[in-house]
């Protein structure tokens, strides 16, 4: 079956089939860092490299949020070169990605808003029947209200010097993940920009059952269509760069590269009796499936750094943080999340070398 495109040309990557495609814009995006760089009468080693992958979390995502606000506050906070997001990570990663003077829109979207700015149930039966228990359209709106031209247009000035700002989604028709190219879609000069744009975000962020689905439009052979994209989480729960890229472009530059990874989530999972029923049974099964998915994710980039020569750091929600939620994205729950993880980085953070479990017991953290 012919490959499928979405209206805006070159935009994104089918990580099972796309490698090569991969590869070959990393190798374009270095050749734009050494130009601009050039412009600037910048010489000698390439400087190093940074890279941001923040994972999914719902409501969690208050955690990373006030990690990257602390960041900046500690002084230590570098200027990434690439920045990758998922579910509620891909809401982060513009920000993120165009630096703290987006801090005070990062601390105002996780901080202010409650379960009424994400979605609105729709009942169980009309649920059952339609796409999705609930309607998304209040997240659309609050990410239409945090997203412009003039923020695309940073973005792809970003783009021109040699940065990537990715995203992920699951294709729902055909299970894969894929990646999505935002600094491109910010650069292209395609009328639709800003509508696919603010599309790719919803979808990443779109629950499946829970949050309709984003149809998108794509071309294949000349002939347009829709596919169903949906939450990036449901087979990734963070990403960096496909392990199948090959380890020798990594080679062929001699530079620092350094990976910071922020999980928003716990990996602990607290102790509760759950109720002898079919539902409280399945969710918490699901929530078990989740995070250890999650932990696989980590086990999977881990791996791929140490063969590409590229440094591990990993932030997540300790153990000592022991309040929970009473609801979905509710209010107070995420400004003491938010708060926490400001105060974890503008005290010094303690980046962990290694995915939980590897060097010492999850929870571990507990004993610090």
């Amino acid at each position: 079956m012919p490959q499928a495109r979405p209206t805006v040309d070159n935009v994104r990557y089918l990580v099972a089939r796309d490698s090569a495609e991969f590869q070959a814009e990393g190798m374009r995006s270095l050749a734009k860092e050494k130009a601009w760089l050039a412009s600037q009468g910048v010489t000698g080693p390439l400087p190093p490299t940074y890279i941001l992958a923040i994972s999914g979390g719902g409501d969690n995502g208050a955690f990373g949020a006030g990690l990257l606000n602390g960041w900046t506050a500690s002084g230590t906070r570098p200027e990434f070169k690439m920045v990758t997001g998922v579910s509620t990570g891909a809401l982060i990663a513009p920000f993120a990605f165009l630096g703290s003077r987006y801090d005070g829109a990062i601390e105002k979207f996780y901080t202010t808003i409650s379960a009424k700015d994400i979605f609105k149930s729709r009942g169980m039966l009309k649920g059952v029947m339609s796409d999705a228990m609930a309607d998304s359209k209040p997240l659309a709106n609050l990410i239409a209200q945090n997203t412009s031209e003039q923020m695309l247009d940073e973005i792809a000035a970003e783009y021109a010097k040699g940065r990537i700002l990715l995203v992920g989604t699951t294709n729902m028709d055909s299970l894969e993940p894929v990646i999505w190219n935002m600094t491109a879609i910010a650069a292209s000069q395609n009328p639709n920009r800003l509508a696919l744009f603010r599309s790719v975000l919803l979808a990443s962020a779109s629950i499946p059952g829970a949050f309709p689905p984003v149809m998108i439009d794509v071309t294949s052979d000349g002939v347009r269509h829709q596919e169903m994209h949906s939450d990036g989480g449901t087979v990734a729960q963070v990403f960096v760069y496909p392990p199948s890229i090959d380890a020798k472009i990594f080679q062929q530059t001699q530079r620092r590269r350094v990976l910071y990874v922020i999980r928003n989530a716990r990996f602990d999972s607290p102790w509760e009796s759950v109720p002898r029923k079919t539902m409280s049974i399945a969710t918490r099964a699901i929530g078990s499936l989740t995070t250890t998915q999650g932990i696989g994710d980590l086990y999977r980039i881990y791996s791929t750094t140490q063969r590409d020569g590229v440094e591990f750091n990993l932030a997540y929600i300790p153990s000592t943080f022991t309040q929970h939620g009473k609801e979905e994205f509710n209010t107070a729950y995420m400004r003491e999340l938010y708060a926490a993880g400001r105060q974890m980085a503008a005290s010094g953070l303690k980046w962990e070398k290694y995915p939980p479990g590897y060097e010492r017991p999850i929870g571990a953290d507990l004993q610090k």
